[in-house]
């Protein structure tokens, strides 16, 4: 048995990187399929370079997502979720707002980047992201293109997820840390047997010895029905203050007498925007229970 970390990960396949750097061609055993870029995990060879997948270590984070039907493993063993956001094509801010309730969920510290900082429709989506950095979110602003050193400070010493939507940037910026990523690329290609996989598989790149980024594809959605309603509830690190201080004990905040939250919101110290999507995602449990 050899121990390795999952560096790339597609489909029901996965490639593990071990201790001396060789790169092996993994699958799991019968159905289970919940490996993720970031495992570490312990494989059997089978052949030259390939191997099943026996055990998965003890996880010290997990990433998911979910829709009304499945939930998709992310990442695991990350600390920190890149938000890659630009003003050009535009962001969703509902997709921002998920990303956020899932990395507080898992414990895991965000960096919020809005990326093309060169163009200038983004001096309006820098605004739109200041109620976040009023939050206590790291928000920078960098052009990849030109240069990436505004976001290498914050990646040391992490190991760290890059997503966002389609468009936003994430490729240049993986290209801008790891200018020898063309190489890296192909030598995955060859292991996975196809160059196309590249584009929707997830890696793992090694930045120096103690930080790491994952790739993540392009996202348009990011569910939350893994998470059940308190849990959503806590995820909002602002309401934390309010919560259990609402005269009905299930208090959803929507119209209630005497709700701490609600007052919270008229009395300026809470968003109403994140309050109305609290509700958003109140609503999409609702409709999948």
């Amino acid at each position: 048995m050899l121990s390795g970390q999952v560096v790339a990960s597609y489909g029901k396949r996965y490639q593990v990187e071990l201790p001396d750097k060789s790169l092996w061609d993994c699958v799991t055993r019968g159905k289970k399929h919940d490996v993720a870029c970031g495992d570490l995990v312990d494989i059997q060879p089978t052949a030259t370079d390939a191997a099943v997948i026996e055990h998965i270590h003890d996880r010290h984070s997990l990433l998911f997502r979910s829709n009304a039907f499945r939930t998709k493993v992310l990442a695991a063993n990350v600390t920190q979720i890149v938000i890659v956001l630009a003003a050009v094509p535009s962001f969703y801010e509902s997709l921002l707002n998920r990303c956020l309730v899932a990395a507080s969920h898992a414990d895991i510290r965000v960096l919020i980047v809005l990326n093309k900082a060169d163009l200038a429709e983004s001096a309006s989506a820098w605004e739109k992201l200041k109620p976040y950095q009023t939050l206590g979110y790291q928000v920078i602003q960098l052009s990849a293109q030109q240069d990436i050193s505004a976001l290498q400070p914050y990646l040391q010493n992490q190991t760290s997820i890059l997503v966002g939507q389609s468009g936003m940037g994430k490729s240049t910026i993986i290209n801008g840390l790891l200018p020898e990523l063309a190489v890296r690329t192909r030598e995955i290609s060859g292991v996975l047997d196809s160059g196309k996989h590249t584009t929707t598989a997830t890696h793992l790149y090694h930045l120096d010895a103690n930080s790491h980024i994952i790739d993540s594809p392009g996202l348009q959605e990011f569910g939350l029905y893994h998470l059940s309603i308190d849990e959503i509830e806590q995820a909002f690190t602002e309401f934390r203050p309010y919560l259990g201080k609402c005269r009905f004990n299930n208090c959803r905040h929507l119209h209630e007498p005497d709700c701490a939250l609600l007052n919270a919101v008229n009395e300026g110290k809470v968003s109403p925007q994140r309050l109305a999507f609290y509700h958003e995602l109140l609503q999409e449990l609702k409709q999948s229970a």
